[in-house]
């Protein structure tokens, strides 16, 4: 029997993912609603496009537009995705025409998405499947796209201004292991060979270069266990939690993490909505599509509390993770029956704010880390120094 993986909502509101076999589609949609569930979609689980996980961020941008533009001009969404996918590179153009045969075979648009989420986040179907049910298919991809570019736009400039310290960090650190590995021990034979006894200072520095070069494997092991532990902070659902509680508590990180997470809701938030996604729904695909653990789990709190009866400012503030000014633009909105407006106004303020917020720890960031090598490499270089002043010239002859 066929697989076929399916979204639900079960009976006290929440939703839920699971796979599952019957002879076709229809079939696994009447088993699910005889459990009591409803069901959102149901996709055949065949295996995803290889490759596709991998392509660049701007050519899915790029292609959304391409299918805005194809349907606004009055083309059925079919043989937009097939001029779409002949012209994307060959791993997002096979993912096109399964999406394609998807559609034709009765499927809705929002699904047919659905079935590759390495591509498709949970947000970008829910914005699709938005605009089907209001009958704006076109202008859904246009969103989607405006969306994509927004997103690829602020990474690419939060990127460009971490990637000086990142390559001041990496240069300094291999300047210093280079001292300490290859220089300092030549300068240990040389001065040996005078017999005079050294300063403490460079006798300790010395000891210091020695050891590390005795223990090298120590070193490699040492930066396999980091790697290893950036690899689980990453990838592993307890080191992802880990990682973003540690960030959240950083004096300056802190800060600049909870606007860049206000900005992702909000922007999120305001995307869907705008296309039409009533609330409770806009939030739990907002949520299924958070990066951050701990944004996914406070924006499923608050569509809790929204559903519960509660306005949403008011389980904005329960929560605790969002800024008083996100809770305070919310609010104003809902008075003025503008949410959505107000939603984007703080979509784009704390963008603003996350990049003023990145160019303010890169400028500490800097200065602080030359500082740092400049003492760590001066001190060095005077231990040095104060060793070879110290030879007198008349015990070398």
């Amino acid at each position: 029997m066929p697989a076929f993986e399916y979204r639900t909502i079960t009976a006290d509101g929440r939703r839920a993912r699971g796979r599952g076999t019957a002879a076709d589609a229809p079939a696994m949609v009447r088993e699910l609603e005889s459990r009591g569930l409803t069901v959102l979609d149901v996709a055949a689980g065949e295996a995803h496009a290889s490759g596709a996980a991998h392509l660049p961020r701007a050519v899915v941008s790029d292609t959304v537009r391409s299918v805005a533009a194809l349907l606004a001009a009055g083309l059925p969404i079919a043989r937009a995705l097939d001029i779409a996918a002949r012209t994307a590179p060959p791993a997002f153009g096979s993912v096109l025409h399964d999406v394609r045969a998807r559609i034709e075979r009765g499927e809705h648009v929002a699904a047919a998405l659905a079935a590759h989420p390495d591509i498709f986040s949970t947000a970008a179907v829910g914005v699709i499947r938005a605009g089907e049910r209001a009958g704006d298919l076109d202008g859904a991809f246009n969103r989607l796209a405006a969306q994509l570019e927004r997103a690829d736009a602020l990474r690419a400039r939060l990127t460009s201004a971490l990637i000086y310290p990142a390559v001041l960090a990496i240069a300094g650190g291999a300047a210093v292991l280079v001292l300490l590995l290859f220089v300092l021990p030549r300068f240990a034979t040389l001065l040996a060979d005078t017999g005079l006894p050294l300063p403490r200072s460079t006798a300790a520095l010395l000891t210091l270069a020695t050891f590390l070069r005795a223990q090298w494997i120590a070193l490699v092991l040492l930066a396999a266990a980091a790697v290893a532990m950036a690899l689980w902070l990453h990838t592993t659902p307890p080191g992802r939690r880990l990682r973003a509680r540690v960030l959240l508590a950083l004096p300056l990180v802190g800060a600049f993490r909870r606007d860049l997470l206000a900005a992702s809701a909000a922007r999120t938030l305001g995307v869907l909505l705008r296309g039409g996604a009533p609330l409770s729904s806009a939030l739990d695909d907002a949520a299924d599509a958070a990066s951050d653990p701990l944004l996914a789990e406070a924006l499923r709190g608050v569509r809790v509390r929204v559903v519960a009866g509660s306005t949403m400012h008011g389980a904005l503030q329960a929560d605790g993770l969002f800024s008083d000014i996100f809770v305070a633009l919310v609010a104003t909105g809902e008075e003025a029956g503008r949410l959505v407006d107000f939603l984007e106004r703080a979509a784009d303020f704390f963008e603003q704010r996350t990049e003023r917020g990145a160019q303010r720890l890169v400028a500490l960031a800097e200065p602080a880390m030359i500082v740092a090598f400049g003492v760590v490499v001066g001190g060095i270089a005077l231990s040095l120094l104060q060793a070879i002043y110290g030879i007198n010239p008349a015990g070398l002859r």
